[in-house]
């Protein structure tokens, strides 16, 4: 598979099956994770990867009830695919602590050096997560990006051992996918190019 098919077939993937992912499989989504961008090259990331039921359960709890009741049917008159989304998300978080691999994507205030931003954290992560999705399509693995921690950023410190000064910027369930791949749902591109200045 070549990386534009795993670009657009890397659907979310909110059912995963229980089966367990392989350590040098999750070796390799962090490899490629650790191929993104960064400002500076600072590489200023970290990947805690959780299997330990009981830790997934105590996350997975305080993520379910954080969740519970605001995430809500929007009726039948909606958008089939924002009815799935949303119905996927809820089961997704009410199940956490059942899927196989929790990935939570970290990174340090390191750049510019002397000046640190926030901001710089962020261009980081979200590049190297991007970067593991895509990966995880790839090995036929599912996954998605999810920032669940931040309805829960107690309990996840304090179960992962998350310092203060780590910032938290997406968890990541990955497992082997219980509903199929298929093509992601986007605008296309002429709705969304600009050429030379912005029009619209």
């Amino acid at each position: 598979m070549d990386v534009f098919e795993a670009m657009g077939t890397a659907r979310a993937i909110r059912y995963l099956k229980d089966d367990p992912v392989q350590p040098e499989l999750v070796e390799k989504l962090i490899w490629a994770a650790t191929r993104a961008s960064s400002p500076g090259n600072s590489q200023a990331w970290g990947f805690v990867v959780v299997t330990d039921p009981d830790k997934k359960a105590r996350i997975g709890g305080a993520v379910a009830d954080a969740v519970s009741g605001t995430i809500r049917d929007p009726g039948p008159d909606a958008d089939r695919s924002v009815r799935l989304m949303l119905r996927g998300a809820k089961a997704l978080a009410e199940g956490l602590a059942t899927a196989p691999v929790l990935v939570l994507v970290c990174g340090r205030m390191t750049y510019p050096p002397g000046s640190p931003d926030e901001l710089m954290v962020w261009s980081a992560c979200y590049p190297a997560a991007q970067n593991l999705i895509v990966a995880a399509r790839a090995l036929g693995l599912g996954a998605t990006f999810t920032t669940f921690q931040r309805r829960a950023e107690h309990v996840v410190r304090e179960t992962l051992g998350i310092p203060e000064d780590v910032r938290m910027a997406a968890l990541i369930p990955v497992g082997w996918p219980d509903r199929p791949h298929g093509p992601v749902n986007r605008r296309p591109v002429d709705e969304v190019i600009h050429w030379e200045s912005w029009q619209g």
